[in-house]
């Protein structure tokens, strides 16, 4: 009932012509009590006439002045600084015009007595200020308070950063009429800081406000980050004391964000599980990166995925002479031709980008666009990654990961293309699964073609956060949905990396291959599954198993509980960058993969996926089936 009342006068406005006739009320009291003050508040002393004889003149000019500045034109329950200048504008002018003529009447004898005195234009000035701006200010707060009753639980906040963005977080959280919010305290690492207050509300360490005792104490739910260029170390240290302390993380997002320059609390956003998993930044050489792709044509398969589409827009920025995307599906390489073509920093470059709806397979179309574009390098990302979804779809795992990637490499041959990059996967290393052993496949063909012109380089990563079947997207829906999330087992570790690290990595690695190399990237700790959902479930506010349940499923076709990134046969060396490592793989001779190849060909028109697989198993020996049909397989090789 008293939110229906509240919600039903959120929603009136007061006529501007009533906040006129309200200020030209005011007009009149300050000057009556400015006459009053001056006369020691004896009536008897006061002459009628003269008054309403004064007020003639004074009332004009200033309605005048509001009229010219609108000052009655502004939403009162909204008052900001810009419309407190603005009638300080109009009352001020308004004084000076009366000042001016009061100074010329005293001049003239005849006409003494039709200006009040200096002291009282003064007063009334003074008066009129006060009055007029605070009203507005009081009308304001009083509307505040009522439409911030605590209709539902009051939300306690701790907002870090004490400086101006601060303060408009502050504001923007009291303005929101969904939840009541109570900000408890400002936190900031200066020391100077410290103990004071800031809009009447406590400034302190984060070392105070984050202790167990005060979070209690003042039943703090939220810790708001308001400062976007926080530092990723000192963030990632805030956000884990907050998640042990059962509170929930909020950022405020970067100023260029903000709608219409102004910030809203529905923009607050969540923090992302990947700033968690940050690393250091990685740096890499980009005079090298630059060199390897300026003026080049540059064809990039798969761009409309999460990994092509990232490449794209790194390799945009190293001024190529052209940029051949392809991808076989429509929709998503529409959506990826809309971003870059809009982009404010493509806007004088958009010409050069060209986008193709094609499939690898296609050794026809492939052969066109080849001969077409005739590109000087090659980022080949089109691949088909989902392990269960393979494991059923043998004859396309092949066909895409392992026959689209000859078909190309060929190409690449045939059209003396300086460098050919293929992005592979962790799966590939002892592969358990059909989707990592067609990879390995992929990988031992193109090694096998590395003598000639054509360099050819293979990037070997794991999973990346935020892509297209990221298990981070699938809890993300499940978590909003409410649960449960659904883990496959709860030991299972996997190796993560961001889309910008692993592109970034890529550029680097294409750019020092010689030829004939698996680059392996530094993937840093690997990260237990169940680990992750327990901290996203945290990340939304939520208690895991008792807001959110975890769900452990069970191993899926050609899974396993952990990733490797060697074979046992293979070995480590260094190279120039600390994050990407050289693996020295013997391979096969390309005479020999080219019987294998061949081989499966024939299988594959025979469509016998047991013999396909087996076929699989025999080019690659360390291939051995995990959770799966192929498992009998394995008895016979």
């Amino acid at each position: 009932m008293v939110k229906l009342i509240i919600d039903s006068f959120s929603e009136r406005y007061i006529s501007r012509w009533f906040i006129f006739a309200f200020d030209a009320f005011l007009v009149v009291c300050t000057l009556w009590l400015s006459v009053l003050v001056m006369n020691n508040f004896i009536l008897g002393n006061i002459d009628s006439e003269i008054f309403f004889l004064h007020l003639r003149f004074v009332f004009f000019i200033y309605i005048g002045a509001f009229l010219l500045f609108r000052t009655f034109s502004g939403i009162v329950r909204q008052t900001s600084i810009s419309d407190a200048f603005a009638a300080v504008k109009a009352i001020t002018s308004g004084f000076v015009i009366i000042l001016v003529l009061a100074v010329i009447s005293h001049r003239v004898e005849s006409a003494a007595d039709t200006w009040p005195s200096y002291s009282v234009l003064t007063l009334q000035y003074l008066l009129l200020l006060v009055s007029l701006i605070g009203s507005r200010f009081v009308v304001k707060s009083i509307y505040n308070r009522i439409t911030h009753i605590p209709l539902k639980k009051e939300v306690g906040v701790v907002i870090y950063g004490a400086g101006t963005a601060g303060v408009l977080t502050k504001n923007t959280l009291y303005e929101d009429k969904e939840y009541h919010y109570k900000v408890i305290a400002f936190i900031d690492d200066n020391p100077y800081l410290a103990y004071k207050t800031l809009e009447g509300i406590p400034i302190v360490s984060y070392f105070v406000a984050l202790r167990p005792s005060f979070i209690k104490r003042h039943n703090v739910k939220q810790l708001i980050i308001s400062i976007p260029s926080l530092y990723p170390e000192r963030k990632k240290e805030i956000i884990e004391t907050c998640l042990n302390l059962g509170i929930q993380v909020k950022v405020v997002p970067a100023l260029n964000l903000w709608i219409h320059g102004q910030l809203n609390a529905h923009q607050l956003e969540r923090v992302k599980i990947e700033e968690l998993l940050q690393r250091d930044p990685i740096l890499i050489d980009s005079k090298n990166v630059y060199r390897e792709l300026k003026n080049k044509v540059i064809l990039i398969t798969g761009a409309a995925g999460s990994i092509g589409g990232e490449l794209a827009r790194q390799v945009l920025s190293h001024s190529p002479k052209r940029l051949v995307l392809v991808d076989q599906a429509e929709s998503a390489i529409y959506t990826l031709q809309y971003e870059l073509k809009n982009a404010t920093e493509q806007i004088n470059n958009h010409h050069s980008i060209v986008f193709l709806v094609a499939n690898v397979k296609d050794r026809f179309r492939m052969t066109n666009i080849m001969d077409m574009y005739r590109p000087d390098i090659i980022f080949h990302a089109a691949a088909y990654k989902h392990v269960p979804l393979m494991e059923e779809n043998p004859y396309e795992a092949l066909m895409v990961n392992v026959f689209g990637t000859k078909i190309l490499a060929d190409l690449a041959v045939r059209f003396e293309v300086e460098k050919f990059v293929m992005i592979s996967t962790d799966k590939a290393v002892n592969p358990t699964n059909i989707m990592g052993a067609s990879k390995r496949i992929a990988e031992i063909y193109i090694q096998s073609l590395a003598n000639g012109k054509t360099r050819f380089v293979t990037t070997r990563f794991g999973n990346v956060l935020g892509s297209n079947g990221s298990v981070v997207p699938l809890f993300r829906k499940q978590i909003e949905r409410g649960g449960p999330v659904t883990i496959t087992h709860k030991d299972i570790t996997r190796y993560f990396m961001t889309i910008q690290e692993a592109c970034s990595l890529v550029l680097e690695a294409g750019a020092m291959g010689k030829g004939d190399d698996i680059f392996v990237f530094d993937m840093g700790q690997p990260v237990k599954i169940y680990d992750l959902a327990v901290k996203m479930i945290q990340l939304y506010g939520f208690k895991p198993e008792i807001d959110i349940k975890i769900k452990e499923t069970g191993l899926r076709s050609g899974e396993k509980l952990y990733e490797e990134l060697l074979t046992n046969s293979e070995n480590l060396l260094p190279t120039p960058h600390p994050k990407i490592m050289r693996a020295r793989v013997s391979g096969l001779t390309y005479k020999e993969v080219s019987k294998f190849i061949d081989e499966l060909t024939a299988l594959i028109i025979e469509e016998d996926e047991f013999q396909i697989v087996g076929k699989m198993k025999e080019i690659v020996p360390e291939f051995v089936s995990k959770n799966s049909v192929f498992q009998a397989l394995d008895k016979n090789v």
